[in-house]
Parts: structure tokens; sequence; C-alpha cells
């Protein structure tokens, strides 16, 4: 009798420790996914950023090559 209160004991035991193991994979999983999907949208975030970064750098700089020109244009003109 008490060995197969002890068997019974081990596997209760073991199927606990299953489940356990399991939640705690999953558990492990999502948090995996949930640091994948943020380190993915900070790259994205940076990523714009310094294509807004370069867009304005690039209006400017044809602002001022059209402002130049356009002077040096009339200056050639009126002088």
């Amino acid at each position: 009798m008490r060995m197969r209160q002890s068997l019974a004991q081990l596997e209760q035991a073991f199927y606990e420790e299953t489940a356990a193991d399991r939640h705690r994979r999953e558990r492990l999983q999502r948090t995996a996914a949930q640091r994948s999907r943020r380190r993915h949208l900070e790259q994205v975030h940076r990523r714009g950023s310094v294509r807004f970064v370069l867009l304005v750098l690039s209006i400017i700089a044809t602002a001022v090559i059209v402002t130049v020109a356009m002077l040096e244009t009339l200056q050639a003109v009126m002088g």
C-alpha cells in the first residue's frame, strides 16, 4: 500500500513539475517575443529619425545652393 501511495505521489509530482516547466517555457517565449518586438520598434524609430535629419539637411542645403545661385546670376545680369 505504501509503495503504491509513494508511486502515486511521484507521478503527481512529475505531472506538476512538467506543468510548471510548460508554463515557464511559455512565459519565457512570450517575454522573448516582446523583447524582439520592442527592439524592432526601436530600430524602426531610430532609422526614421536618421532619415528625417537627412531630409531636413538636404532641404537646407538645397535652399542655400538655390539662394547662392540666384544671387550669382543676379550679380552677373546686373553687373
